[in-house]
C-alpha cells in the first residue's frame, strides 16, 4: 500500500512536470520573437504637435533609437475622429518656412490616435538614423486625409528647429489705424535662428498685413532689413522662421542677432497702402530699458498750450523723447528743439526735434540723431547733464512764439 502511494505521487509529478515543460513549450512558441535589429536602446525624444486647422486634436511625436541606430517614431494624438485615416510626413525646413516630404510615415488611426513608423532612410532612399533625425531640419505634418492633404490637423518642428525655451518680446503699439496693437514673439531655436510670431488684435477679416524689420528706430525710419510673412487679418497672426526673409536676397537673422540689431518693426494695412502703419515697435538695440525722465513744459506766448518731454532709455544708450502738449491746433506743427543755457539766460539750438504735431500734441524722436544736419548726438545719460531748456515754437515761420517751454538737465530744479 505505502509503495502503491509513492508510485501514484511520482506518476503525478512526472505528469506536473510534462504539463510545465509542454506549457512553457507552448508559451515560448507562441509568443512573437522581437527582431533583434530592432530593440529599442532607451534613448528617445519627444516633440509636441500642436493644433492647426481642426480644433482639439494635438499631441506627441516620440523617437526612440534602435539597436541598429535606426528610428521608431511613433504619433499619439487626441481629438481624431473614429475610423479616419490621416497621412502624416516629416517635411524640410520648419513649419513657418515649409518644404517638400522627407519621409512619408504611417497615417495615423483615427480611431486610436496613434502611428508609429521604423525610420531608417528617407523617402529618396538617403540614410537617416537616430542621431541624424535630432539634427535634422524639418517638421512633422498630419493631414485630414488623402483627399485633402491641404488641412493640416497637427503639426510640429523637429531636429535642429526645436525651441530652446529662450524668448524675448517686444511690443507693438497702435500706429495710424486706431484699435490695432499687439506683439512679436521670437523664440530661439537649437539652430540658433528664431520663430518669429506676431500676434495683433483688432485687425479685419481677410486682411492681408505685410510686415518687416526696419532700419534704424521707428522715429528715426529705415529701410527693410527682413520680410515676415504677412499677418492674416482674421487670426491676427504671422509666423516666420529668421533664417531667410520672404524676399529675395535679405540675409537671415540669429536669434543672438534680434537682440542686438538697430531696428524696428512695421506692420502695414496692406500691400497696397505701406505707408500706412496699423502696429510698429523698436526691437533689439532700440528697446526700452524702463528708466525715464520727465521735464514739464509751461505755458508761455499761447494760453492753454503746455505739456511734458519725456526721455526714455534704450538698450543702445541713447532716449526716445516724447513731447505730449495739450491745446495745440488741430492744423498745426510746432518746431521743437534743445536750447543752450536755461530758459531764463536763453541760448543757441543744440539739438531739434521733429515737430509737435498739431491734431495729436506729439512729437516722437530719436536723441541719437537731431532732425538737422550736423547736430550732436545726445545718450539718455547727457540729457539728465545738459545745460539746457526745450523750447516749442508756434510755427516754422513763427519761431520767437514760444508756446511751450521748460528746463532740463542740470537746469531742472
Amino acid at each position: 500500500m505505502k509503495n502503491s502511494l509513492i508510485i501514484n505521487r511520482i506518476k503525478q509529478g512526472a505528469l506536473l512536470l510534462m504539463s510545465a515543460l509542454i506549457f512553457v513549450a507552448c508559451t515560448e512558441d507562441d509568443m512573437p520573437a522581437l527582431d533583434p535589429d530592432e530593440v529599442l536602446t532607451g534613448q528617445s525624444k519627444s516633440y509636441d504637435l500642436d493644433e492647426v486647422a481642426v480644433p482639439g486634436i494635438s499631441g506627441t511625436a516620440v523617437l526612440e533609437e534602435t539597436s541598429t541606430g535606426s528610428t521608431k517614431l511613433t504619433i499619439t494624438l487626441s481629438g481624431t475622429p473614429d475610423g479616419g485615416q490621416h497621412p502624416a510626413h516629416i517635411h524640410f525646413n520648419s513649419a513657418a518656412t515649409g518644404g517638400g516630404i522627407a519621409v512619408s510615415l504611417t497615417p495615423v488611426n483615427g480611431t486610436t490616435g496613434i502611428s508609429e513608423t521604423i525610420i531608417s532612410r528617407q523617402d529618396d532612399g538617403s540614410s537617416l538614423t537616430y542621431n541624424q533625425l535630432l539634427d535634422f531640419d524639418g517638421y512633422i505634418n498630419v493631414h485630414l486625409s488623402a483627399d485633402d492633404l491641404g488641412t493640416i490637423v497637427a503639426q510640429g518642428d523637429i531636429g535642429s528647429n526645436e525651441l530652446t525655451g529662450e524668448t524675448k518680446t517686444y511690443t507693438l503699439n497702435e500706429a495710424d489705424v486706431d484699435g490695432i496693437s499687439g506683439e512679436i514673439i521670437f523664440e530661439e531655436r537649437r539652430n540658433g535662428f528664431a520663430l518669429a510670431t506676431i500676434s495683433l488684435t483688432g485687425t479685419p477679416d481677410g486682411g492681408v498685413h505685410p510686415a518687416h524689420i526696419h532700419a534704424n528706430s521707428a522715429a528715426i525710419g529705415g529701410g527693410i532689413l527682413f520680410t515676415f510673412n504677412p499677418v492674416n487679418g482674421t487670426t491676427g497672426m504671422s509666423m516666420t522662421d529668421t533664417r531667410a526673409g520672404m524676399m529675395d536676397g535679405e540675409e537671415g537673422y540669429t536669434y543672438d542677432e534680434i537682440l542686438e540689431v538697430d531696428g524696428y518693426v512695421n506692420v502695414h494695412l496692406s500691400a497696397e497702402a505701406l505707408a500706412t502703419i496699423v502696429a510698429q515697435g523698436d526691437i533689439g538695440s532700440n528697446e526700452l530699458t524702463g528708466v525715464s525722465q520727465t521735464y514739464p513744459l509751461a505755458a508761455v506766448a499761447v494760453a492753454g498750450i503746455s505739456g511734458e518731454i519725456t526721455f526714455q532709455e534704450r538698450i543702445n544708450g541713447f532716449a526716445l523723447a516724447t513731447i505730449t502738449l495739450v491745446g495745440t491746433p488741430v492744423d498745426g506743427s510746432h518746431p521743437a528743439h534743445i536750447h543752450e543755457n536755461s530758459a531764463a539766460v536763453g541760448g543757441g539750438i543744440l539739438y531739434t526735434f521733429n515737430p509737435v504735431n498739431g491734431a495729436t500734441g506729439v512729437s516722437i524722436s530719436d536723441t541719437r540723431q537731431g532732425m538737422m544736419d550736423g547736430e550732436a548726438s545726445y545718450t539718455y545719460a547727457q540729457i539728465l547733464t545738459v545745460d539746457g531748456y526745450v523750447n516749442v515754437h508756434l510755427s516754422a515761420t513763427e519761431l520767437a512764439t514760444i508756446v511751450a517751454q521748460g528746463d532740463i538737465g542740470v537746469n531742472f530744479e
